[in-house]
């Protein structure tokens, strides 16, 4: 075997050792699926030594990633941690629950079935999962809460049913447990019309539920937006916070000062070979880059200015006149300070605005 595979060979193996999903695992996770869902369709028939020969190469797969996993985790120590994890069961469900219902004498239509079961490892990839638990464990109090109120209200609504209209409808209304079948269609507003209330008061009763259907749903949906809301702003917070503290005049600030800075600035994204200021222009603004490159076209040079720096602030001290192009090399990032906000953050951070004034004063010698 020549070195060049070899070093493939161990480098696919070191990423299947990973936590996270790799683009073979994607793959066989398509793959298998799409096969299983082919095996179910009569039509496929013809083909279906095909569709198990692809389902057998899923599974293989699996197996050989939940045992590279097992030896890696065994190797640094953390094989019990792995397999009470989450991804340590999703894993050996994946690798293991075909060949048990295989073994178990299962019909092997019936028991590739259970390669459904693969999706759930693409799971923890999905953008925002993370932030769909935190919002669920935030609000798990109101959610709840409105789940008690739905319970309480389908199984009123079912027992007031069920002595309204046990008498004309037997069939349909003769128990509880048969009216809760009502009771959970008509309060999720599904209303599949197989089962009806006839009499008046029932027919009342039929829309109250309805109403507190509408209620009930419109409670979830509004905590779980809230919640969703919140966190995008936590998060906004966050990254805005790590990149005012990488600036060197906001590093030396104490938290609180960081705080404050950090609700006044706004960051703007952009990327390489874009005009950010241009000459004449009215300034109401002044930048600092937290992350990439920007070219400062001056009179008979150009200047880049990196990481840290910040221009625009010439603008926000008596000259509101731009008075260069200034033009981003690469993809930046940059925090945007208002003027307006500007003069509330000079007022609260006297050194601060001595620091600014000082490098704005320098600045201008240097561009004559």
């Amino acid at each position: 075997m020549s070195k060049p595979l070899i070093s493939a060979l161990a480098q696919f193996v070191a990423a299947t050792a990973g936590r996270n999903m790799t683009k073979a695992a994607y793959a066989a996770v398509g793959v298998g699926v799409l096969s299983m869902v082919l095996l179910t369709d009569n039509r496929a028939n013809e083909a279906s030594s095909w569709v198990h020969g692809l389902l057998w190469a899923c599974l293989v797969y699996f197996v050989f990633e939940w045992l590279v996993r097992l030896r890696h985790m065994a190797r640094t120590g953390r094989l019990a941690l792995y397999m009470s994890s989450s991804a340590g069961i999703v894993d050996a469900v994946g690798a293991l629950a075909v060949p048990v219902a295989l073994v178990l004498g299962v019909a092997p239509k019936t028991a590739w079935l259970l390669s459904v079961l693969w999706v759930l490892k693409v799971v923890p990839g999905i953008p925002g999962l993370r932030q769909l638990r935190r919002v669920l464990v935030l609000e798990s109090g109101p959610l709840l809460s409105v789940l008690v109120i739905f319970l309480m209200v389908v199984f009123l609504a079912s027992v007031a049913e069920y002595f309204l209209e046990r008498d004309v409808q037997p069939q349909t209304f003769g128990s509880v447990p048969a009216a809760l079948w009502w009771a959970v269609v008509t309060l999720t507003t599904t209303g599949y019309g197989d089962v009806v209330p006839v009499t008046p008061l029932g027919r009342i009763v039929a829309a109250l539920v309805m109403i507190s259907g509408l209620g009930v749903f419109g409670l979830w949906t509004g905590i779980l937006a809230t919640g969703f809301a919140a966190e995008t702003r936590r998060d906004n917070f966050l990254k805005t916070w790590e990149s005012v503290s990488k600036v060197p005049f906001f590093a030396a600030l104490g938290p609180a000062a960081i705080a404050d800075v950090t609700h006044m600035l706004r960051t703007m994204e952009l990327p390489a070979r874009t005009m950010i200021i241009r000459k004449g222009a009215q300034g109401d603004c002044m930048y600092f880059i937290a992350a990439g490159e920007v070219e400062v076209d001056l009179p008979g040079k150009k200047v880049q200015l990196g990481e840290g720096a910040f221009f625009g602030e010439m603008a926000l001290l008596g000259n509101n006149m731009r008075g260069a192009n200034v033009s981003t090399t690469k993809v930046s990032r940059l925090l945007v300070l208002d003027l307006v906000d500007f003069r509330v953050l000079m007022a609260r951070h006297p050194d601060l605005a001595e620091t600014i004034d000082a490098e704005a004063k320098r600045r201008a010698l240097e561009n004559k």
